[in-house]
């Protein structure tokens, strides 16, 4: 691996070097086992802690197939999803592999007692399988992580909604929160060259899910004038959206938790911004029980802020915990659109509310291959940014998703993964250099 590390890092390898390299037999990566699917039966939601089944493997590589690219990582990052996974929430993810297996030939090889978590990377092309014409090796890439298979003709006009589509790194192996990767082809994107390993790697999932949830038709399409409140804003996906919001013209009303998210919001260029903790908003009187007397108050709220206004949209991905505040909040003929239930999916709220304010719950799940290059190209121009605070080393994966599980991060949780060391991989200075403002302001934070 030392040998391939080196050749990454040299500027003047070429594709042909690169391709001529011979590759490790086995590679690390950050795993659970199978044998470990029944921890957390019995534990309290509360004192699950994912640090107890998260593995560093030596696993053995495997060879890109038909349509698949073998990717060295350079970066990568922490999501729900990988908490999930690790939590075997909602369910094991090892039930999703051999599903995989039972429908498709080449699935069979993903169906294994370890699972390679990851649903982001940064990296570089190393071999590609059968069928492959757009990449070659050396070429710096990104990936999202919808996998697609358009056998069926339901995903030939929008590939999300394809009944064979997976998530990368969650419902397939061979994730991204390791040293190499296994991807398909129509997952990768140009890495932007403005940015390091570790920036790149944090976009793929969070941005991409934005960018649909947001802004595409097959989202909330979001217009000029709207105005646009957003859970979570200073997250890795609502930051995404307070920024897509302003580039957008719309006003984004950022909900946060803490002074110091607050302030990011401000950064980022919002004015109307509500922190829910200093406000101890408590929008159930207990485990059964909605308040909607809070509900009330925080759309109350939300119109001082903006002059009277109900939100256009409401940006929804905590669930359980805001779900009915957000359907009782947005205005008559809104939007709740949500991507996500990260504090749990069993939502209560109004249907009084809904029916008779004509209001609309639009669901959305990661986002086509088309909507996530345009989320890159957005990226790649410098328009949208990373908002990474913090990376840490492949070994300390486990923490690092602990970090997140507990909410106790903003923005997003960056993995160095083959990169030795923060901050390499930029390859337009210039460009960088004028967004340097942006490109810090998480870390400073």
């Amino acid at each position: 691996m030392h040998e391939l590390v080196s050749a990454l890092l040299d500027p003047d390898v070429t594709a042909r070097e690169l391709a001529g390299l011979s590759l490790p037999r086995t590679y690390r990566a950050v795993t659970v086992h199978r044998e470990d699917a029944g921890l957390f039966v019995g534990v309290p939601h509360s004192e699950r802690d994912p640090r107890a089944s998260l593995y560093l493997d030596e696993v053995p590589v495997p060879e890109p197939g038909h349509a698949e690219v073998l990717v060295a990582v350079m970066a990568s990052s922490v999501n729900h999803r990988t908490v999930g996974s690790a939590l075997f929430e909602p369910e094991p993810t090892f039930r999703f592999l051999a599903e995989y297996a039972r429908r498709s030939p080449a699935g069979r090889r993903h169906d294994l007692p370890y699972h390679v978590l990851g649903s982001d990377l940064s990296g570089v092309v190393l071999r590609t399988g059968p069928g492959v014409s757009h990449w070659r090796p050396g070429d710096e890439v990104v990936a999202h992580c919808l996998v697609v298979e358009l056998e069926a003709p339901d995903g030939h006009d929008d590939a999300a909604p394809g009944p064979a589509q997976r998530i990368w790194g969650h419902e397939t192996n061979f994730g991204g929160l390791a040293e190499l990767a296994l991807v398909k082809a129509a997952q990768l994107m140009p890495k932007p060259p403005h940015l390091t390993w570790e920036e790149a790697a944090c976009c793929g999932l969070v941005n991409s899910t934005a960018y649909r949830q947001l802004v595409s038709h097959n989202g909330a399409a979001m217009k000029q004038g709207d105005t646009v409140l957003i859970w979570g804003a200073a997250g890795g996906l609502g930051s995404f959206a307070t920024q897509y919001a302003l580039a957008g013209g719309a006003t984004p009303v950022c909900v946060v938790s803490s002074p110091e998210k607050a302030a990011l919001c401000h950064g980022m260029g919002a004015d109307l911004v509500i922190d829910r903790r200093a406000e101890d908003y408590q929008f159930w009187k207990d485990p059964e029980t909605p308040d909607p007397g809070e509900w009330r108050r925080f759309a109350r709220h939300v119109r001082d802020l903006t002059g009277g206004e109900d939100p256009d949209i409401v940006f929804e991905h905590p669930g359980r915990d805001t779900f009915a505040a957000s359907v009782y909040a947005v205005r008559r003929g809104g939007t709740v659109v949500t991507c996500a239930s990260t504090t749990g999916p069993g939502h209560l709220y109004d249907n009084r509310s809904l029916w008779t304010g004509l209001k609309r719950i639009l669901g959305t799940h990661f986002a086509s291959y088309r909507e996530a290059w345009e989320a890159n190209r957005l990226v790649l121009k410098g328009r949208i940014h990373p908002p990474l605070s913090v990376t840490h080393p492949l070994e300390a994966t486990a923490e690092a998703v602990a970090t997140v599980r507990a909410g106790r991060h903003h923005g997003k949780v960056g993995i160095r993964c083959l990169a030795p060391r923060d901050g390499l991989g930029v390859r337009d200075p210039e460009l960088r250099e004028d967004l340097l403002p942006w490109l810090t302001l998480f870390r400073d934070g």
